[in-house]
C-alpha cells in the first residue's frame, strides 16, 4: 500500500500463492480517509490501482 506521494505504507503479502481468488485485509484504522494505491505483481504482469478509503 502506498500513499499518493509514493511512500510505502504497508506490505500486505510478500510470497508466492496459488492462482485463484484471494482476500487480503488491510487494517487502515490509523489512516486518514483518502486515495491510496496498491500494486499487484506477478511473474509477468504488474498492475497498479487506486483505492478510496472512506471513514
Amino acid at each position: 500500500m502506498y500513499d499518493l506521494l509514493g511512500r510505502e505504507l504497508a506490505t500486505l503479502l510478500n510470497s508466492e500463492i496459488e492462482a485463484g481468488e484471494h482476500v487480503v485485509n488491510w487494517d487502515a484504522s490509523n489512516r486518514e480517509s483518502g486515495v491510496y494505491v496498491y500494486r499487484i505483481v506477478t511473474e509477468n504482469h504488474v498492475e497498479t490501482r487506486k483505492m478510496l478509503l472512506a471513514k
